[in-house]
């Protein structure tokens, strides 16, 4: 038998239910595994509130987890039981049991602690695609990115600090605002109170950010569109705020460039995957980025700390601990 949080129906938070399940024995090409720690996204309450679909229902949310390898699956040959492992962007991980096709574990360092693994995956593999493969990030540019205080902004603000670049960093409050500073953001604009493009644009001598990372959607990306610098890219990975018309991708000006990045798309290949993950444990483990695990929430309580996403109450990651 195994713990974990079921979604009967999408909706609020109270339609989780924190039972009893069976776990099966892994299938062929799968590994089971006994998770330490879940991540939790903002992604998750999109899937617990229908936005997007959460599959077959009753449904295993979460989609980060790190633990340990406790049986494998038939043809399973690059990894072993008892070995610490992790994954992000597949389903079920609010689970103290699971299997999971063994193709998307990454084997975890021995110095990257189980919390820090299950708190970096997804958003340190995102932020790995959007500095290093969407554009290269390096000495001499200047980036924008929106909610530059949530767990995917402070990961990218570091490393693209790291790699040279120039930060600015949108936020929605003071408090959010010191976090990001004490994370190298060189500005930090509070876009409810000033017009961040106007702001980006003084910054930056009217040129504008050679690279904006937008994962708030329809409440700033207009302006996202407006402060790129010619020959920018404007990367859209998240929309907390809404989704985006498709005309506003229409207001796009000629000379720049959009894309829509997905972690599944960037690691869907295996080797990719792996050369990723190597990346992110590499710039962890180097210091040039650490991972702030500003909120721990017990699994049975994963409602709580939904409402806490929501509410905007987050800085940072957020993990279960099992």
């Amino acid at each position: 038998m195994s713990q974990a949080v079921l979604l009967h129906e999408p909706g609020p938070p109270e339609n989780f239910s924190y039972e009893d399940i069976t776990v099966a024995d892994p299938g062929p090409g799968e590994a089971q595994m006994r998770q330490a720690f879940s991540g939790i996204n903002f992604i998750d309450t999109h899937f617990r509130s229908g936005l997007y679909s959460p599959g077959d229902l009753p449904a295993v949310l979460g989609r980060e987890g790190a633990g340990v390898i406790t049986k494998l699956g038939e043809g399973v040959t690059d990894l072993s039981v008892g070995q610490r492992a992790a994954y992000g962007s597949v389903m079920g991980s609010y689970a103290e049991i699971r299997n999971i096709d063994a193709s998307r574990l990454v084997p975890v360092p021995d110095e990257i602690a189980d919390d820090v693994a299950a708190a970096m995956m997804l958003k340190g593999l995102t932020a790995q695609f959007l500095v290093r493969q969407v554009r290269k990030i390096g000495k001499g540019d200047t980036i924008l990115i929106q909610a530059v205080a949530g767990g995917v902004g402070l990961i990218l603000c570091q490393w693209a600090k790291h790699l040279g670049a120039t930060v600015i960093g949108t936020v929605s409050s003071a408090e959010k605002a010191a976090i990001a500073k004490t994370k190298g953001c060189d500005h930090v604009i509070l876009y409810e109170d000033v017009d961040f493009v106007e702001a980006v644009l003084d910054l930056t001598g009217g040129r504008g950010a050679d690279a904006v990372y937008d994962a708030v959607g329809v409440k700033t990306f207009e302006g996202s569109m407006a402060a790129t610098a010619e020959f920018g890219t404007v990367a859209h990975y998240g929309a907390p705020s809404g989704p985006i018309p498709p005309e506003v991708f229409g207001k796009l000006p000629r000379d720049r460039f959009l894309i829509r990045p997905t972690l599944p798309g960037f690691s869907a290949k295996r080797e990719n995957l792996l050369a990723m993950a190597d990346d992110l444990f590499a710039v962890v483990k180097s210091g040039g980025v650490s991972i702030e695990i500003n909120q721990r929430f017990a699994l049975k309580d994963v409602a709580l700390a939904h409402v806490a996403l929501e509410s905007r109450r987050t800085t940072g990651s957020t993990v279960l601990e099992i």
